[in-house]
């Protein structure tokens, strides 16, 4: 099954990246900017034409990724923030009446987690968790080798719970160092470099991830959890931080064999989308 053709697409509020995929390798792609704050038909337009250069009519289904709320059985997209006009686009119909496909829509934490059981770290793990970490931090679900997504693609969403004087997306997003003023990225080059400073700063940020991971077991006691989003870059300056943390967690005998891993999977969001694709036909074969 993962030989055959599919299409992945990466929905952003800059971007939209689209790739024609056989099994792991991109055979072509095509990337666009995404005119966000036109109207609804104008980023339609954009997206067919990006899918258009990479389609081919032997394509099995498009999976489609976006960072928002997603009926992922009707495939309609609800209030986009980053796509201020996307308030609620029937995505599905409109893209299977164009290419004459399968499509299939979810949101793009969901798409990073089935592209981990598919291709990356959770292929050998039943129940893991995928927690991306950079803009916001978002976590898709695998319970029994199953997505679960909730009624509105909505479980997972972490980032939202309350912590400290805010939610915890606030202490493990890109808005905990631009917060204190600082650049991630050039965080992370000095860390590298040995920098005290960033080296506590990334401590720090491990201590607050910690929380994340904690609600993650009390919830969901998964095998993995793998971490991916371009903080996880800095994997090897947190995640210390991060097992200290967990010495209070309430049963210790999970932490034994628990696994926090960083994703190494490349071009985990169009591979994660085209994984949509793979998972309604493995479901269906299931249930046949």
């Amino acid at each position: 099954m993962l030989e055959r053709k599919t299409i992945g697409v990466d929905m952003g509020g800059t971007k939209i990246h689209a790739s024609l995929i056989s099994g792991k390798e991109i055979i072509s792609e095509c990337t666009l900017d995404t005119p966000a704050k036109e109207s609804e038909k104008a980023v339609l337009d954009r997206l067919i034409e990006a899918i258009e250069q990479v389609f081919q009519s032997d394509c099995e289904g498009i999976g489609i990724g976006v960072p928002s709320v997603v009926d992922s059985e009707k495939g309609i997209v609800y209030d986009v923030v980053a796509i201020p006009s996307w308030k609620e686009v029937h995505l599905k119909e409109i893209l299977e009446n164009h290419f004459k496909t399968p499509v299939y829509v979810n949101n793009d934490s969901n798409c990073f987690a089935l592209g981990e059981n598919f291709f990356g770290k959770g292929i050998n793990a039943s129940n893991f968790i995928g927690v991306t970490i950079g803009t916001g931090l978002g976590s898709g679900i695998i319970i029994d080798n199953k997505l679960y997504h909730g009624a509105n693609t909505g479980a997972g969403e972490i980032g939202s719970i309350s912590y400290k004087d805010g939610i915890i997306e606030q202490y493990t997003a890109s808005e905990f160092f631009t917060s204190k003023g600082l650049d991630g990225e050039e965080l992370y080059k000095a860390a590298k470099n040995g920098d005290q400073k960033a080296l506590v700063t990334f401590e720090e940020y491990g201590k607050n991830l910690s929380e994340v991971v904690k609600i993650i077991l009390y919830a969901y006691d998964p095998e993995v959890i793998i971490l991916g989003g371009s903080i996880s870059n800095a994997f090897e300056f947190f995640i210390e931080a991060v097992w200290k943390d967990l010495e209070d967690y309430m049963y210790p005998i999970a932490l034994k064999t628990l696994k926090i891993e960083k994703s190494e999977l490349k071009n985990s969001a169009v591979l994660g989308a085209a994984a949509l694709v793979y998972n309604f036909k493995t479901e269906t074969i299931l249930e046949s």
